[in-house]
């Protein structure tokens, strides 16, 4: 019997709290050929201890420093479409923020499907990654049941921590 080939999975999220959500599905990276994006810091520098070369960086870039971060971000779009097709994923799953939001145009334009979790941090507003993603997003998902006023087509999915 042919063992069957596992689905290409990418879960992306900027660093901090987002990534701390991310994380928090790890128990679903072993069934599937998975990788892991996110931003370069002081933080999210031991993945690579733990995930070894499933995990790939992007810039990090703050908004603080608008011109600084407009070339940080022309560099993050230029990363992102590499490794979009380098890893090829068939699904693409993302806590936000701004680093996600260029990899899910990408992959919805070459047929990836896009799973947002819409961020536990907020309970009665919407997100600006939110609105950019919720009209491309095959599945919408909120972790507050209030959520769903904003999001008619969103699933209640609850808390991830």
């Amino acid at each position: 019997m042919k063992k069957e080939k596992k689905k290409k999975v990418l879960f992306i999220s900027s660093t901090g709290g987002h990534l701390n959500e991310l994380l928090q599905l790890s128990p679903l990276f072993e069934k599937y050929d998975y990788r892991i994006i996110t931003e370069k810091d002081k933080l999210s520098g031991n993945l690579k201890e733990k995930y070894k070369d499933r995990v790939f960086y992007l810039p990090y870039g703050t908004r603080s420093h608008i011109l600084k971060y407009i070339f940080i971000y022309f560099y993050l779009i230029l990363k992102t479409i590499v490794l979009y097709f380098k890893i090829r994923p068939k699904v693409i799953v993302t806590t936000g923020t701004h680093t996600a939001g260029p990899m899910c145009y990408l992959g919805k334009i070459f047929g990836s499907k896009i799973v947002y979790i819409e961020t536990f941090a907020n309970i009665n507003k919407k997100t600006a990654t939110g609105r950019l993603i919720y009209p491309i997003a095959d599945l919408f998902i909120v972790q507050w049941e209030e959520m769903i006023k904003l999001y008619p087509k969103a699933v209640y999915g609850g808390q991830i921590f």
